[in-house]
């Protein structure tokens, strides 16, 4: 099985090495933890939100008044479920919370009172601090932590979202390989139109950024206009954001402007998209990962979409030796090992990833990859979404299904003829299905399980 051990990218700077900035705690034995921001004299401390900036006076006023709230006050071994509308609150209640030895699930800002109530019982929390964080609701039955841990849920594709926890020490372990691997790339601005209650926005956007001594700019407002103001003809900005979101503004772009260096992750990148955003931005970046580890690789100049780059350097990495070849990506830190359920392959630029294992599809005995089929759906005319799933099969074990979502009425005949030209019998849809929308999770993804186990319609 090929094996990809992470190495320090030879162009990297060491920052990763060097002090950065953050909260430190001072021992009190009188007022318990006593946190201030500090940073080193080269590094910048501030965060702005869409055009507003804070500076390190703001983060100093509010440490203090975080050490005021009895509940905050001696915070180690709590289990904290926040729920804050704006983020530099959150994000100032998050380093406060990690330097304090505290343990921290980040809830989206949207999340109603009793859903948040729910998810904070779940993650088993020990207080739930919603749109206030200096009201605690206390929790019955949460976990007392001896070593301060980040809690989130997994996406939820292949059913109920699971709870990860992640020691802060895991946390920096990849903080500091992912700025060593962005080496010069990490002088940039980031830009960061993705939420920060989520790995790829607090991680690898805000923690990173203020690892490395820049700013995130943490951009709420994602009305595209305003983004590609703030995108556009910039050499020196990395702009994160979903596949989804990156498409839309590439469709958007004025005539004659490019955006910035743009990074991708979260889904995988239709081939379609990926050659138009290519083209139309700087350099297309793509990083990949799971929710128990965070990122795992790093693609800083992706050739094809297909491509996630190389495993950051703390990482060891198993996966397939060819797109023929395929076999499950496995991860392994130190004592902490996953087996993500995805399938991939190495080639000489680094790791790819090619489908879930539980999307892939066995059709008497032929292995079909969604991807590739809703690859060529995408290119019918007028088809906008498309998704492929599998259901059982007397016959054949499973079947090839699809929904799509078009701006034109199309009927089933023609998307088999279609899809006949172009890929093997085994892999033509057998259930074809036009709907007005593809429902998906609050994350954007969709969940091809539900789908599948939803009652079959019938057939146009």
């Amino acid at each position: 099985m090929p094996r990809w051990v992470g190495v320090s990218h030879s162009c990297a700077r060491r920052a990763s090495s060097e002090p950065g900035c953050g909260l430190h705690l001072l021992s009190s034995h009188t007022t318990g933890y006593r946190a201030r921001f500090t940073t080193t004299p080269e590094r910048n401390s501030m965060l702005a939100i869409n055009d507003l900036t804070f500076s390190r006076d703001y983060f100093e006023k509010r440490f203090a008044e975080l050490n005021r709230l009895p509940h905050l006050r001696r915070s180690g071994g709590e289990r904290y479920a926040v729920c804050l509308q704006e983020p530099e609150r959150w994000l100032a209640l998050c380093l406060f919370l990690r330097q304090s030895g505290a343990s921290v699930a980040p809830l989206h800002p949207s999340t109603p009172l009793e859903g948040a109530k729910r998810l904070a019982k779940r993650l088993r929390c020990t207080q739930l601090l919603f749109h206030d964080e200096a009201q605690s609701l206390a929790l019955e039955d949460g976990a007392r932590d001896d070593t301060g841990v980040l809690v989130q849920l997994s996406s939820g594709t292949t059913g109920t979202p699971k709870s990860i926890e992640r020691t802060w020490a895991a946390v920096d372990a990849e903080v500091s390989s992912y700025v060593d691997a962005l080496g010069s790339l990490g002088e940039c601005e980031p830009l960061l139109a993705c939420p920060v209650t989520h790995s790829y926005g607090l991680i690898s956007g805000v923690l990173s950024s203020l690892r490395r001594g820049v700013t995130p700019v943490v951009l709420t407002n994602i009305n595209p206009k305003y983004l590609i103001r703030r995108a556009a003809d910039r050499t020196q900005a990395l702009l994160y954001a979903s596949p989804t979101l990156l498409n839309v503004l590439v469709r958007l772009l004025p005539e004659g402007a490019n955006l910035c260096t743009v990074m991708t992750s979260g889904a995988p990148l239709r081939s379609a998209w990926f050659a138009e955003l290519r083209r139309r931005s700087l350099r297309v970046m793509q990083q990949y990962g799971c929710s128990e580890f965070g990122c795992i690789s790093l693609n800083l100049d992706t050739q094809a979409a297909e491509e996630v780059g190389r495993p950051l350097r703390y990482l060891e990495v198993t996966a397939g030796s060819s797109k023929t070849a395929l076999e499950e990506i496995r991860v392994r830190a130190g004592d902490r090992f996953v087996s993500t359920k995805d399938l991939g392959y190495f080639n000489q630029r680094g790791l790819c990833f090619v489908s879930r294992v539980d999307d892939t599809i066995n059709v008497a005995g032929i292995n079909v990859y969604p991807g590739e089929v809703e690859e060529v759906v995408l290119d019918l005319e007028g088809v906008e979404e498309a998704v492929v799933y599998k259901r059982t099969d007397a016959y054949a074990g499973e079947r090839v299904c699809l929904k799509f979502v078009a701006t034109r009425t199309v009927d089933a005949a023609e998307v088999r003829r279609f899809c006949a030209q172009q890929l093997t019998p085994f892999a033509v849809p057998l259930e074809v299905h036009q709907v007005s929308e593809i429902p998906k999770l609050e994350n954007g993804k969709v969940n091809r399980r539900q789908l599948a186990e939803a009652p079959e319609e019938l057939q146009p």
